[in-house]
């Protein structure tokens, strides 16, 4: 015997209830309340728009993420960071007064070291890669304002960030196998996930670890100590506070209109007003007439109130045109004089519409 088939009798087409909110902001659908959250540490300190975020504060992010996610201790005691990014260039010298050093200036082993290095790369952050040319300003916030008699409101723009690609090296120099042990284990607790993130100025940037490699060496008198080199990526981004723009908004407009109430010209022969409705000026003597012609029509006749010289100046599906003016038809060049009546005739090349333009030449 066959199983039956479940037939579903009714299709439920609302949408589900909210979710409960949880502490983080999350309710299972959307996450308005966390993008808020987001959104005021970035602008938290009373400021409307994000702060700068330059190579020296990226720095400092790294500096802190070494200092309080890679923490690691041995023997009891809190392996020491230098704190400071160092370049190649200065750590001979700063081995010279280093904090961490014995009475007779020699380096007190563990410790570890961030050193920069020097070249910054365009950056490889996927939410900012070639997205948008130029330096463009996009709104940012709108903020009312009050002015002492009327409110208004200052619209915040800011151009996308930059993305920098910044390379990190985080040493650390012991004496013992087992402190390499257990700095390696930590960090490779933390970037098990690929990357972690540092937090400067309200903004989570990614690192990722690109590759590990031992330095250890024998110095001149025989001792042995381990150095361990971690590379680092930070996919960071630049903004300068110096390209936000803060204008302000319209608040009002005012709109003026100017219309003539008689006729231009009149008694001189030049059109009215709801002639020139029918046509598009052209400069101070011409006018354009459009004349269209619906898939039946092939005739049209005008009355002139005025003297002018017509010419065709443009036409879509007319093989040939006739004018007859009062009954008369006309060769060559067409006058109207004040009173005429102009029939227009054509040939269409197609079934259709079709249409012609006109210029007017008037006379005063």
């Amino acid at each position: 015997m066959s199983i039956p088939k479940k037939v579903k009798t009714n299709i439920n087409i609302s949408p589900r209830p909210p979710q409960p909110q949880y502490d983080s902001g999350y309710n299972g659908l959307t996450t308005p309340n966390r993008r808020r959250e987001l959104s005021e540490l970035i602008t938290e300190d009373g400021t409307f728009l994000p702060k700068s975020v330059l190579h020296a504060d990226m720095d400092r992010g790294m500096l802190d993420f070494v200092e309080k996610e890679l923490d690691t201790t041995a023997s009891g005691k809190r392996i020491p960071v230098i704190d400071r990014i160092l370049t190649l260039q200065r750590w001979g010298e700063f081995s010279q007064t280093w904090s961490f050093s014995t009475e007779d200036k020699n380096v007190e082993l563990p410790f570890i070291v961030v050193v920069r290095k020097p070249d910054v790369q365009y950056g490889t952050n996927p939410s900012l890669l070639y997205t948008i040319p130029d330096r463009k300003q996009f709104h940012f916030a709108k903020v009312p304002t009050w002015d002492g008699n009327r409110k208004g409101m200052d619209i915040y723009t800011i151009p996308q960030p930059i993305p920098v690609d910044i390379i990190y090296d985080v040493k650390i120099i012991c004496n013992r196998m087992r402190e390499l042990n257990r700095f390696n284990k930590i960090v490779m607790q933390k970037f098990s996930s690929r990357q972690a993130y540092t937090f400067v100025k309200g903004h989570y940037i990614p690192i990722i670890l690109n590759s590990l490699g031992d330095e250890s060496v024998i110095d001149t008198e025989e001792r042995r100590y381990y150095q361990q080199n971690y590379q680092f990526q930070l996919q960071g981004f630049l903004i300068d506070e110096d390209e936000f723009e803060v204008k302000p908004a319209i608040s009002r407009s005012i709109l003026f209109f100017d219309a003539e109430t008689n006729t231009k010209n009149a008694g001189k022969g030049s059109p009215s007003i709801v002639d020139q409705k029918e046509m598009n000026i052209y400069n101070k003597n011409k006018y354009r007439r459009k004349l269209d012609f619906t898939a039946l029509e092939t005739t049209k006749t005008i009355t002139y109130s005025y003297k002018a010289t017509i010419t065709l100046v443009r036409s879509d599906n007319v093989a040939s045109v006739v004018y007859t003016i009062n009954g008369t038809t006309t060769q060559g060049k067409v006058e109207v004089n004040i009173g005429d009546v102009l029939l227009i005739t054509i040939v269409k090349s197609a079934g259709g519409t079709a249409q012609m333009v006109l210029e007017e030449l008037i006379y005063s």
